[in-house]
């Protein structure tokens, strides 16, 4: 009997010893936690759970530092475990669905903060990365009730005004996503990203010069934001203010030398200033970034022509083709650099293809009849020029009166 009685009071001492250790370790992990020592602190998060594996806490906090060494797999292993062991633990769910989003798997995320609002209804920023993820899976309407109920809880989250904005803009709802972007500004008035995400919904609109009053101030606030001056630049394109648009393409391709939009863009608008063989340059280095870019090379190919390069115009026109073969303009555009170098039955096959792929393409019949009464194919080509008529084209009347009565 004494035997037995001095058995369970070394096993209870030593129990407690095991105990008062493991609180030790799970102690001297969070000094090391606070101190930013993550990986310290795994190290003692591991001895305390190894002297009592049913602490949830312990797997809990081994988690938050493994999360933040973006141990993602490893801290989700130990959110299960914590959760295992303590079903109501509205935080581990949290933080598992934050790890998932890591991960991309979105839908497990929504499965998890779904149970920490089940848990605890009021947290909002649960709501708030439930939405996030909706609208990851491009359930926008389900990310617009989250982000409502956050801010419902939370009215001053100005990120949530911000997202749902961006939700309303994917939904076309432009005036609702400015109204949000509004309102986010006015709680955190120095955030660049909601001054850009508005100019872009008012650039939806048409609203262009609000649009680049938007975008200036996110430039103030980062000269470093290429696609602010990007998208500042359409807006003045839109404008017709070419010289504009190509000072700010020119200062985001300096910021980010490998966006070919914007070399393609500039392109553009340096051929309204008439500047072809600066326009070539642009769309040979949009080329260049996008070998596969059709419109490149049709508008390079635009520009030969205006430069009377016609055969170079033809290179351009064919790989734009070979890259789209349903291209009606680049089939048209061929057409006519092949009649200006006299090859008169390869216009004659372009402007045909061109008509078989839109058949009310009346330059295309007014060329095609120019093209055959060049090879003496009076009858065809004035069927052709009067259809052109027929759609609108008023110069062939006065062809069809010099060489079809």
């Amino acid at each position: 009997m004494n035997k037995l009685l001095i058995l369970l009071s070394f096993l209870l001492l030593s129990f407690c010893s095991y105990s008062q250790m493991a609180k030790d370790y799970f102690n001297s992990a969070m000094s090391k936690a606070n101190l930013e020592d993550d990986k310290g602190a795994i190290v003692e998060y591991t001895k305390a759970i190894e002297l009592d594996p049913k602490d949830a806490e312990a797997y809990y906090n081994r988690a938050v530092s493994k999360n933040k060494l973006q141990d993602f797999v490893g801290a989700i292993d130990d959110y299960n475990q914590a959760i295992k062991l303590n079903p109501k633990h509205a935080k581990a769910y949290y933080n598992r669905g934050f790890n998932k989003y890591n991960l991309k798997e979105y839908i497990g995320a929504i499965e998890d903060y779904t149970k920490a609002i089940g848990l605890d209804p009021l947290d909002a920023k649960a709501y708030y990365n439930r939405g996030y993820n909706k609208s990851n899976l491009k359930d926008d309407e389900g990310a617009i009730a989250d982000y409502t109920k956050a801010i419902e809880l939370d009215p001053k989250d100005a990120e949530a005004y911000n997202e749902r904005g961006i939700s309303k803009n994917n939904l076309e709802d432009f005036k609702g996503a400015i109204a949000d972007y509004t309102k986010a500004i006015e709680l955190e008035p120095n955030d660049a990203n909601t001054y850009y995400h508005r100019a872009n919904s008012k650039a939806n609109l048409k609203d262009e010069q609000e649009a680049i009053a938007d975008y200036t101030k996110v430039i103030e606030l980062d000269p470093k934001f290429a696609k602010a001056y990007y998208n500042r630049a359409n807006s003045k394109a839109n404008l017709k203010d070419d010289r504009g648009a190509i000072s700010d393409y020119t200062i985001a391709l300096e910021l980010n030398p490998k966006d070919a939009q914007a070399y393609y863009n500039r392109g553009i608008n340096k051929a309204n200033l008439k500047d072809d063989q600066s326009a070539i340059t642009d769309y040979t280095k949009a080329i260049e970034l996008d070998p596969k870019y059709a419109q490149a090379y049709y508008n390079r190919g635009i520009n030969k022509a205006n430069l009377k390069d016609d055969r170079g115009a033809i290179t351009d026109y064919t790989i734009a083709i070979d890259l789209n073969p349903t291209y009606t303009q680049a089939y048209y555009n061929r057409g006519i650099s092949k009649s200006k170098l006299e090859d008169y039955l390869g216009a004659i096959a372009d402007c045909t293809k061109a008509i078989e792929l839109d058949p009310k393409h009346a330059e295309a019949y007014y060329r095609r009849g120019l093209s055959k009464l060049q090879i003496d194919d009076k009858i065809s080509g004035c069927l052709d020029l009067n259809k052109a008529a027929e759609l609108g084209v008023t110069k062939a009347y006065e062809v069809i009166k010099k060489n079809c009565q």
